[in-house]
């Protein structure tokens, strides 16, 4: 499927060979790999150093597919995904735990606090997606922005993420139609006695409903997005329908102890519920199919998050007047409240809203994920095979097909409990990078921002991070305290300040901007700091950091020898 040179993809009907996988010069013989080793240090310097540019992630890289997605989605498409990718079972089980355990009935002001948290990282999204409308979302920025390396290691944690995100979601799937039948959560799996007690009760269902999405994902981009878009304003439907019924049971002496664990409980909670929220950066992977992305792209992401936050608040306040917090259930806590008020029946629609949530989060997960690796693939970091655009379809079904294969193995054999722990928060990792990149771009631009200004930069980004690290390992650390903050607070305010008012911008967007530049990415970066996972790195030094070294000098060769030949012809 792959031409010699790694640079294109035709079709070589349905075998793979070795070319489809690694077809690098590196990898031609075990000469040529041993040789690749023993430059390792040189390369690695390469990649870090080498940032890839708009023009290439626009034009070349897509170029690479060999056919186009579609373009065939507009803001109101962008809306219902970006709710769709969000609201899924999360407010069915996370509100239970935040209410209960932290923030009693001021769960709503945590819903709140979180709600602005990711409205920050979808501002930068969204300026990055207006500018760099590609397949590769959060990749292709960071590529630009801060070099292959980052950019890997970040793929890296996102797919990671998604794949068992995926997986989740799809057990969970069958757990609520379980319910919906009458049925003990786990009856629909089959259980395997001499596998390990966490991977043996086996769920086909999870495979039978991820391999339907992944049908609807494979044949057409705006048939998915047109179900999408029904089932997930259906889904706003019922929970209209469960906001109005809970309301009629309302008790406001459930208030009256509102913040029982104060301003910490409210902030521990917010942390909780802020993955509530995750999803919504594979809205940012559908650029190539918007038509027009400086109109669409903004009210898209922006309008879906502002819906979410709004009925999230809303829910989790009528959840709080139908009964006291310590009473909510952390499971299964809108379901156990119509019962207590005695309408039992009222559970069918809490199952039924959280299956339909659960379908449209999966759709937009295996969209997300595909989009994501046909990006990879086509800088050779993945198997470029999987850089693949179908001609009938427009869609990358190697990519979609290969995700949900990954989805559903690890879906079929692995409980909940171990997928919720493997759900690390490595997403905010990448949110914060996002905004760190944002930054550099802005205020660096190569060949024109001046020595000063780049050190300027570089020591401001440094004690902007230091700082949010410090604050974070302070609040982990330390009960009650305050006095740690009067040092990480001013620095990284001093920092954001001295950034604004000493540093040239040395790029405007040119469509879209995010406001309050830098405040809102620094406080973007402040939220949502984290750790990457460094099992990644392995992969990258013996396999991703070849290939994408021998695609990036082809593409340099090609481009040089256009060159020429233009010259030659005028």
């Amino acid at each position: 499927m792959v031409t010699g040179n790694g640079s294109g993809i035709k079709k070589r009907g349905c075998a793979c060979t070795k070319q489809d996988f690694l077809p690098e010069e590196s990898f031609q013989s075990w000469g040529n790999y041993v040789k690749a080793l023993a430059s390792t240090r040189a390369r690695m310097k390469d990649r870090l150093l080498t940032r890839s540019n708009d023009n290439l992630e626009l034009h070349q890289m897509r170029a690479r597919s060999d056919h186009e997605m579609k373009k065939n989605l507009n803001w109101w498409d962008l809306i219902w995904f970006g709710i769709g990718a969000v609201m899924g079972a999360g407010i069915f089980v996370l509100t239970g735990e935040a209410a209960r355990n932290f923030a009693g009935p001021a769960v709503i002001i945590s819903y709140l606090i979180s709600g602005i948290s990711a409205l920050l990282s979808v501002l930068c999204y969204t300026e990055f997606s207006v500018e760099l409308p590609v397949a590769g979302g959060s990749f292709a920025y960071l590529r630009v922005e801060l070099g292959d390396f980052v950019a890997y290691i970040a793929a890296g944690n996102i797919l990671f993420e998604y794949v068992v995100s995926g997986a989740s979601v799809a057990r969970s799937w069958t757990s609520y139609f379980a319910t919906l039948c009458n049925h003990d959560p786990s009856s629909f799996r089959i259980h395997v006695s001499s596998f390990a007690e966490d991977y043996s009760h086996l769920d086909p269902i999870a495979v039978i409903v991820s391999f339907f999405v992944c049908v609807g994902a494979c044949l057409s981009m705006k048939g998915s997005s047109r179900f999408n878009s029904v089932a997930t304003i259906v889904h706003i439907v019922i929970l209209i329908f469960i906001l109005i019924t809970g309301l009629t049971q309302a008790n406001t002496a459930n208030y009256a102890i509102f913040a029982p664990n104060g301003v910490r409980g409210i902030l521990k909670a917010s942390a909780v519920l802020f993955f509530a929220y995750v999803g919504f950066d594979g809205v940012a992977t559908l650029g190539e199919e918007v038509k027009n992305p400086g109109r669409d792209i903004p009210i898209g992401l922006i309008g879906s998050m502002v819906i979410t936050i709004t009925v999230y608040c809303v829910l989790s306040a009528t959840l709080c007047l139908m009964q006291p917090y310590s009473q909510i259930d952390v499971d299964a806590p809108f379901t156990l409240a119509f019962q207590a008020v005695g309408m039992n029946w009222a559970k069918y629609i809490v199952a039924l809203g959280a299956l339909k949530g659960m379908t449209t989060v999966l759709l937009a997960n295996v969209i997300g994920q595909a989009r994501y690796f046909t990006h990879i693939g086509r800088t050779h970091m993945a198997p470029p095979f999987l850089a693949a655009i179908n001609e009938k379809t427009g869609t990358p079904v190697n990519a979609t097909v290969v995700m949900s294969l990954a989805n559903s193995v690890v879906a079929f054999f692995t409980s909940l409990d171990v997928l919720a722990n493997l759900l690390s928060i490595s997403t905010l990792f990448i949110f914060s990078l996002v905004a760190l990149a944002l930054l550099v771009r802005r205020y660096y631009v190569a060949g024109e921002t001046s020595e000063c200004d780049q050190k300027k930069l570089i020591v401001f980004l440094a004690l902007i991070i230091s700082s949010s690290i410090a604050s974070s390992a302070y609040w982990a650390t330390s009960d009650n305290g305050w006095i740690g903050y009067i040092v990480t607070l001013p620095v990284w305010f001093l920092a954001t300040m001295g950034l604004q008012l000493t540093v040239k911008e040395a790029r405007k967007p040119k469509m879209w901007g995010v406001p309050l530049l830098p405040w809102l990415p620094s406080a973007c970066i402040a939220v949502n700091i984290h750790d990457m996972d460094i099992l990644l790195l392995v992969y990258y030094l013996f396999v991703a950091l070849h290939a994408s070294y021998d695609a990036a000098k082809e593409t340099d060769r090609a481009a040089e020898a256009s060159n020429m030949e233009a010259v030659v012809t005028n």
